[in-house]
């Protein structure tokens, strides 16, 4: 195999025609690498994911060729997958005010040009999910929202629509399966890219951790920070670091790292109903 890429948390190798994705232990906030693994989130990542992938292939064909067929040094946290041209977008669905969203509409009461009602507060559900994609940005560089037009001007109107529209539909799909568990997905991020047939095909991970918020429903309350079963622990503590953002990032303490890889397993167990 040939390592092709090395991500914040993935590692991308070519193996013939197919790609083998591997989930490391890494954690990044924001788009910075810290230097200390959580142990099992990469197995937890993978595991999550391909159980997404089944509650979501109706709606979207996804990248999975198969979980068993890795080398046996990444079992457990790799899957095979087919060869995409990823699309230079991050898709990201909003049901609910927080993170850099609501920075955002702090700062001037829309989120990546999307105009949202005056009044609301960090919690908040938003009357209706938005489309608020991003740059994808290189490791150690930040992602920066950009406009549904502003897609449109890069890859074409046709295919930013598709990827806004099955970006609602995943979310919208994935909060639902979430509430009957307790669980609130207050946003998520995908990413998509184009098969040999030009078909938009989801890729990456999809509704983990890493890539969405996750609340307990019976402890949301609008106007305050939630509870989150996501990484936002340890994004909360590094900023209580004093930390400026840049690289390199400070080393975690085993306290937040046992805490997170906790909430990453919980939160795994609650969606899925199945023991870690």
């Amino acid at each position: 195999m040939k390592l092709l890429h090395s991500g914040k948390v993935r590692d991308v190798y070519a193996d013939g025609d197919d790609l083998i994705l591997v989930a490391s232990d890494r954690i990044s906030v924001y788009d910075v690498v810290l230097p200390t693994p959580v142990p099992d989130k990469g197995a937890v990542l993978t595991r999550l994911s391909l159980w997404w992938f089944e509650q979501l292939a109706d709606i979207v064909p996804n990248h999975v060729i198969s979980a068993e067929d890795v080398p046996a040094e990444f079992a457990g946290r790799a899957i095979r997958c087919r060869r995409l041209a990823m699309l230079p977008v991050e898709c990201i669905a909003r049901g609910y005010l927080a993170g850099l969203g609501l920075s955002e509409y702090n700062a001037g009461g829309q989120i990546a040009g999307v105009p949202l009602p005056a009044g609301l507060v960090e919690g908040s559900r938003l009357p209706s999910p938005v489309f608020t994609p991003t740059t994808k940005a290189a490791v150690g560089e930040h992602d920066e929202f950009v406009t549904l037009d502003e897609v449109r001007a890069e890859i074409g109107k046709d295919v930013a629509d598709e990827l806004r529209d099955l970006t609602l539909r995943v979310y919208e799909r994935g909060a639902a399966i979430a509430a009957e568990r307790g669980i609130v997905v207050a946003d998520t991020k995908l990413e998509f890219g184009r098969d040999a047939d030009g078909r938009v095909v989801l890729a990456d991970e999809v509704l983990t951790p890493d890539s969405s918020r996750f609340w307990p429903l019976d402890q949301w309350e609008p106007g305050r920070t939630q509870f989150s079963f996501d990484k936002q622990l340890v994004r909360d503590w590094a900023l209580g670091t004093g930390w400026d953002k840049s690289a390199p990032g400070p080393q975690v303490p085993d306290e937040v790292v046992a805490l997170t890889r906790a909430r990453y397993v919980e939160v795994y167990e609650r969606l899925t109903g199945l023991s870690w």
